[in-house]
């Protein structure tokens, strides 16, 4: 018998023989269980807990793909430096120490903040008229992901959640979506931001458009580095990196749920270390989390991004380490298990 099925045999043990009935926890003994197969222990830790948040702007969004102006990236990084978001306060609640990345945003932020620059270029091109990013900018964005999470490695932590912001990345993650699955458009394509009828046919039409512009593109990462983020393409550098530091991955929403599924399509096996947060609120998202073949922790109808899915659910991903950790077992207990 292999390492990995004795593993999960003990690990299925010790669940089952936890003072309840059999599976009376629900989702959450499979939740522990996959997080004592992705830490190979039947004790689990969660050390330091980190959420970064990549921002950057979209070259699409002059195209009006959403309700909201360009400006609101580097605006909201403010907001993230500030303290004031959402993902600020459930981080704060919840004991996860935030880091904010400027992956490419159209704006030159004062060197005094609190900022991580990974700044490839000042917004991704527009789509409708180049692809989204050269080679090497999509290269030195995966690499730039990368750097982050190796620094947050050193920091001891062994469970991230990943967050983004940046006017237009829905689009953008539509677009990925679209090609990595070989989908029709329209059927990955959401309000975003909150767009009303006339702005989301609008949307359908422009990303519509970008499709019929590159035929030839198919590899998962010439999807991201044509039709993807500069946010996106770090994303998925820190998600790959983090598989390879065996950390466990909170995966936020729709547009985090994209960068998963391009990492997912060059190496199968990081769904092992991912934990899917919630399902959002975005049109697509629990279409994209099926097609993994996954489930969600959380449904709240979210639709804010930023990580937010991540730190709530975090209490939950905790509760499954504690009950594997602290709860008795029939014979510890001295409890009668039935026949």
């Amino acid at each position: 018998m292999t390492f990995t099925s004795m593993l999960t045999n003990e690990l299925q043990h010790t669940i089952d023989f936890k003072t309840k009935p059999l599976g009376a926890l629900g989702y959450l003994e499979q939740l522990a269980h996959k997080i004592g197969m992705a830490q190979n222990t039947t004790s689990p830790q969660l050390l330091n807990p980190h959420m970064v948040v990549f921002a950057a702007d979209h070259g699409i969004a002059t195209a009006g793909v959403s309700a909201y102006p360009q400006e609101v990236t580097y605006q909201m990084v403010m907001n993230f430096l500030s303290g004031g978001a959402a993902i600020n306060v459930f981080c704060k609640q919840n004991g996860i120490e935030i880091k904010i990345v400027d992956a490419g945003v159209n704006f030159d932020f004062p060197e005094d903040l609190a900022l991580i620059d990974k700044k490839v270029r000042r917004s991704s091109r527009n789509m409708l008229e180049e692809a989204a990013m050269t080679s090497e900018e999509y290269l030195q964005a995966l690499e730039n992901g990368r750097e982050v999470v190796r620094e947050i490695t050193n920091a001891g932590c062994n469970i991230i959640g990943f967050g983004e912001m940046g006017i237009g990345n829905t689009s953008a993650s539509s677009l990925m979506m679209s090609q990595l699955f070989d989908l029709p458009i329209v059927s990955c394509i959401g309000r975003g931001t909150g767009l009303n009828d006339d702005q989301l046919h609008h949307k359908i039409s422009i990303l519509s458009a970008v499709i019929e512009k590159y035929p030839e593109v198919k590899t998962a990462d010439d999807i991201a580095r044509t039709f993807g983020g500069l946010e996106i393409a770090q994303m998925i550098g820190a998600i790959e990196e983090a598989f390879r530091q065996d950390m466990l991955i909170m995966v936020d929403g729709f547009i985090a749920t994209v960068a998963v599924a391009t990492a997912w399509k060059k190496n199968a096996e990081i769904l092992n270390n991912c934990i899917f947060c919630h399902v959002s609120d975005e049109n697509a998202h629990l279409q994209l989390i099926e097609l993994l073949g996954q489930r969600a922790l959380l449904n709240l109808n979210l639709r804010l991004g930023e990580g937010t899915g991540c730190a709530l659910a975090y209490p939950i991903i905790q509760s499954a380490v504690n009950f594997l950790n602290e709860m008795s077992s029939f014979e510890d207990a001295h409890v009668s298990n039935k026949e």
